[in-house]
């Protein structure tokens, strides 16, 4: 399965970097092993991006599986850019990054990051690094759409519970009104919703509306 992952790596422009800046040319060195694993692991890299403005429409266009994202002093601003580039159409994304710090880690983790790896990036870790990712992201996409599901059911009964309430309050005035029982209340709410060609709460509510204006 991890196999067949289309895979996009989201990294410093290597082209620009200053031959005279020792961090940018060790970063470019980093960004090639990073690619070089992942090619010798058997996994599928689609392309490496650079975190610009031109993101979002380069992920709708290649559509990845999962994303890295290489950096290192512009971790956060990478990221923030992934993020965005991935909000509506959410992906597991592994950072790999020289950043220890731990609130960093916590941020990048609550911004929707599946694993945030510090140093170590030997080609053998890879893979079970990037499984593990997925697995996580998957687990964490089947508990949102879990919670989804309970609110929208919540939702539902909730509907059904206040729509209950306005139909009982219409065959109460019936009732009243025009001393029928309560099946024969309900029984002339329906008959007028099928004439009607409307739904009883809706017959019920107008029904309501008229008595309060006549009260």
């Amino acid at each position: 399965m991890s196999d067949a992952l289309r895979i996009v790596v989201i990294t410093a422009d290597l082209d620009v970097a200053d031959p005279a800046d020792s961090h940018a040319l060790e970063q470019a060195e980093r960004s090639r092993s990073l690619r070089i694993g992942l090619l010798e692991s058997g996994f599928n890299l689609v392309a490496s991006l650079p975190a610009d403005v031109f993101l979002t429409e380069r992920l709708a266009q290649l559509q990845p599986d999962l994303i890295i994202v290489d950096a290192e002093s512009d971790a956060r601003d990478a990221l923030e850019h992934v993020v965005m580039a991935t909000r509506d159409a959410r992906r597991p994304i592994v950072m790999f990054t020289n950043d220890n710090d731990t609130a960093n880690a916590r941020a990048a983790v609550a911004a929707g990051v599946s694993a945030y790896i510090v140093a170590g990036l030997q080609s053998e870790r890879i893979r079970p690094i990037l499984d593990v990712a997925l697995a996580r992201f998957q687990h964490e996409q089947a508990l949102r759409q879990e919670l989804a599901a309970t609110r929208s059911e919540l939702q539902e009964l909730s509907t059904e519970l206040k729509d209950r309430k306005v139909i009982d309050r219409a065959k109460t005035l019936l009732m009243e009104r025009q001393n029928l029982s309560e099946e024969a209340a309900y029984a002339k709410l329906r008959k007028t919703a099928m004439d009607k060609n409307l739904k009883i709460v809706d017959v019920a509510q107008r029904m309501l509306d008229v008595a309060d204006l006549l009260s």
